[in-house]
């Protein structure tokens, strides 16, 4: 039995393959297949109002924020959001690498005269990527264009517990990793946006959520590939849109709706499957070493390291061929990753939590 652990494109829910193996030959009575359907005809229609729909109702969006299906991955919105909404200065939270590369992006954004920049309002480089800030790291500028986080930090496995208190300042976050799989107040943000291959669906998607009032922030005339109002007046057709992907974030959606029961019985499903693992790590009387600091561990993605590279290399190898996929970290971080993603069965977690008491008895 395969175990997937990897980090993105995650794994994703059976039914949902099972639907898609039956909507390739023929999606409904269209006589054609999913792959081929016409972005300009009801059956795709249907289907994005759908993945809206069910959007709308797991995570409570508000009628005041507006849904788009967008191309780029989350990498196209780190240059979207400075070139719509800096003007004068923005704060990031450098918090790992996506939220570096988010910063970087705004930082090569062309000034407005008297501008600020990109600011980094913190960085966790000095402490090894280990942890989340607290309100009172953040060094905020009152009157920012907005402040940009990373909610979950996929290589580093980091996670942010609760939202940065800034006032007027409007929110923007990068959700791409733990995007529906916990309850979120929307109400909150500005602009909260994930790539959809990790929890939402299949890569070639970027669901981004963006609040009216934000909107009326936005650079007007802009180029229209990259302006959030012309998405908007285009309901996500300005060009061709992802059909296929969007068509799998209906399916997921409706997935966690029907099978799952909403996002509060998927927050409570990955709670479990984390807290079995990293009691595991800490239990394995220091064999295997939490990245993160015990409070601000992701429970998406768990990183833990091994008492040398050599034993690591053999953690890989052994792991493999009893087929668990996706353990090795990133390359720029090392150590082992292991993502818990909403598809991911508790089974697979046991077994992996097998094998590493296993090789811990045995290698220790």
């Amino acid at each position: 039995m395969m175990h997937n652990f990897s980090p993105g494109p995650g794994i994703l829910p059976a039914p949902v393959i099972a639907q898609i193996r039956a909507d390739l030959p023929e999606f409904g009575a269209t006589g054609t297949s999913i792959l081929e359907i016409s972005h300009r005809t009801p059956p795709f229609e249907a289907v994005i109002d759908e993945a809206e729909r069910n959007l709308r109702s797991l995570l409570e969006i508000p009628t005041s924020h507006r849904v788009l299906f967008l191309q780029g991955g989350a990498s196209l919105q780190f240059a979207m959001v400075p070139y719509n909404f800096l003007r004068r200065s923005a704060d990031y939270v450098v918090a790992g690498t996506w939220g570096k590369k988010a910063w970087e992006d705004a930082r090569r954004s062309p000034p407005v005269d008297g501008a600020v920049g990109a600011r980094v309002a913190w960085s966790g480089a000095d402490e090894g990527w280990s942890r989340m800030p607290s309100d009172s790291d953040l060094s905020l500028d009152p009157d920012a264009d907005y402040l940009h986080f990373t909610s979950n930090e996929t290589i580093e496995g980091v996670q942010t517990a609760h939202v940065p208190a800034t006032g007027a300042v409007p929110l923007v976050c990068d959700a791409s990793s733990d995007f529906l799989s916990r309850p979120v107040d929307l109400a909150r943000y500005g602009l909260y946006y994930a790539g959809a291959q990790k929890n939402a669906g299949a890569a070639g998607v970027t669901v981004a959520i963006v609040s009216d009032a934000m909107l009326e922030r936005a650079r007007k005339n802009g180029l229209a590939m990259l302006s959030y109002p012309t998405q908007v007046a285009g309901k996500s057709m300005h060009n061709t849109p992802p059909c296929f992907a969007v068509y799998v974030v209906m399916l997921v959606t409706r997935w966690l709706r029907d099978a799952v029961g909403g996002l509060a019985a998927m927050a409570d499903r990955n709670s479990l499957k984390a807290a079995r693992l990293y009691a595991a790590i800490d239990g394995s009387g220091g064999f295997y070493r939490g990245c993160a600091r015990p409070h601000h561990r992701s429970l998406m993605n768990a990183t833990f390291r091994l008492p040398t590279p050599e034993l690591e290399a053999a953690f890989f190898n052994e792991s493999e061929t009893l087929g668990f996929v996706g353990l090795r970290g990133h390359r720029a971080f090392g150590g082992v990753r292991a993502s818990l993603y909403n598809a991911l069965p508790l089974s697979s977690v046991d077994a992996l939590i097998e094998f590493m008491a296993e090789f811990a008895r045995t290698r220790g």
